[in-house]
């Protein structure tokens, strides 16, 4: 099976697929709050999905780190008002120190095609 990588950086690939299964980086958004940066960063694994040839409904898993779990409602909200009901994938959630202190949220996704 092959490897394709899409958005190649000296650190990492934004989109790596292999076979049937899409890889995306770690999401990070912009704005001052948690539900800002969770819009953002959704509004961006929309575009880095469909450059993959997929989309929302295939995801599979995601893995979530939050700056403060007293944020988790927050990022909740914008998160399902962005996934689709009956299509919501496995999910973890966590609080973790994150890159930069200005981030409050990251999302790590895996999606099928």
């Amino acid at each position: 099976m092959t490897i394709r990588r899409l958005d190649i950086g000296p650190r990492m690939s934004d989109i790596v697929i292999h076979g049937d299964t899409v890889y995306l980086s770690g999401q990070v958004g912009e704005g001052n709050t948690v539900a800002e940066q969770t819009r953002n960063l959704l509004a961006t694994v929309d575009q880095l999905l469909a450059q993959a040839g997929t989309d929302k409904t295939k995801i599979l898993q995601t893995i979530i780190w939050l700056a403060d779990m007293s944020t988790f409602d927050e990022m909740n909200s914008a998160w399902e008002a962005w996934i689709p009901q009956g299509h919501t994938p496995a999910r973890a959630t966590g609080e973790a120190k994150l890159a930069d202190p200005d981030l409050k949220v990251e999302m790590i996704i895996t999606a099928a095609i």
